[in-house]
């Protein structure tokens, strides 16, 4: 049920549709007083009706405020298509689509070029002039767009927060809290390093990822990005609906050894993965890892066909890698 003209006043007097187990209130947080209108509906329904509650990034955004729901909501992160939902038992084909078009229900559905370069645009001027211009004070409006074009060219490394700085010739704390506010607006998302005891890890330098992996250009990093992506909605997922403490991170020494993903749960590595387009040969960092590291299992994924194991490190093409660990 979406909050529309013609049952705006009918929620507001608190009258819900009749027979309804479940009901689905849609940007609804764009009525000021959501929160407690919500709270009334579910306080008074709870016994017979369920509520679903979606929006954009500005509901996640005003739930950080004083939650009067607390206790009475399961929070769910909704994440771009993954492979598996594309096709339960995907092939390449359906890999080589799902990256050409990204993962967002339209565009990818659609699957048309000149589509997705409209609805692109749309969006990122409805991240910075709608959602970031109603919810933050950025006066330099401009420069948040000359950002939005630039975090493409910066995926898959250390992002440097002094190099962006320099670019947009401002402050180091405000080039800082504007890749904070893209990060609360869902267009990127940064991983922290993960610092085994037996290595000299690096500790501060964080790596930048899309939600849309189609912006990144280079072929290398948006299938990087394609897997970074599927990573974090598992472990949102096993946050979200089993309740385990997830992270994602990375591997990276001071003499730039490095693997691009490991997964936490509860605090303790269960899987790396480092990332290539060929299948040829492993990746001498995994080896180098293995070694001085309790990550118990390591992965090798590539965009080809080849599937074997090589010394313990399991190499295999991407779509493989998606089924079996059952991404959601």
């Amino acid at each position: 049920m979406r909050l529309i003209i013609s049952i705006r006043s009918s929620l507001l007097k608190g009258q819900l549709p009749g027979r309804q187990k479940c009901i689905v209130l849609d940007e609804i947080h764009k009525f000021a007083r959501w929160r407690n209108l919500v709270k009334g509906f579910y306080d008074t329904n709870k016994s017979a009706v369920s509520f679903i509650i979606t929006g954009s990034s500005r509901l996640d955004y005003y739930s950080k405020g004083g939650d009067s729901l607390q206790g009475r909501y399961h929070y769910y992160r909704l994440h771009p298509l993954s492979l598996n939902e594309l096709n339960p038992d995907p092939s390449q084909e359906d890999f080589k689509y799902l990256l050409r078009f990204g993962g967002f229900p339209e565009p990818c559905l659609k699957g048309e070029e000149k589509f997705w370069r409209r609805w692109q645009n749309e969006r990122v001027r409805r991240v910075i002039y709608e959602d970031i211009n109603v919810l933050e004070n950025v006066r330099e409006v401009s420069l948040l767009e000359l950002l939005a074009e630039e975090l493409p060219n910066r995926v898959g490394a250390p992002l440097s927060i002094k190099n962006l700085k320099e670019l947009l010739e401002v402050s180091h704390e405000t080039a800082d809290r504007w890749v904070r506010i893209f990060e609360r607006m869902y267009y990127c998302f940064r991983i922290p390093p993960y610092g085994a005891p037996k290595i000299r890890a690096v500790k501060k330098e964080q790596k930048l990822y899309l939600w849309d992996w189609f912006l990144v250009s280079e072929p290398g990093p948006r299938f990087e990005n394609f897997i970074a992506s599927h990573l974090l909605k598992y472990c949102h997922f096993q946050e979200d609906t089993e309740g385990f403490r997830m992270e994602l991170r990375f591997l990276r020494d001071t003499d730039k050894r490095e693997v691009d993903f490991v997964v936490l749960k509860e605090g303790k590595p269960i899987f790396a993965v480092e990332c290539k387009t060929g299948a040829k040969s492993v990746s001498p960092s995994i080896y180098y890892f293995r070694e001085r590291t309790d990550i118990p299992v390591f992965f090798q994924v590539h965009e080809q066909k080849e599937d074997y194991i090589k010394n313990g490190v399991r190499v295999l093409p991407v779509q493989t890698f998606c089924r079996e660990m059952q991404f959601p």
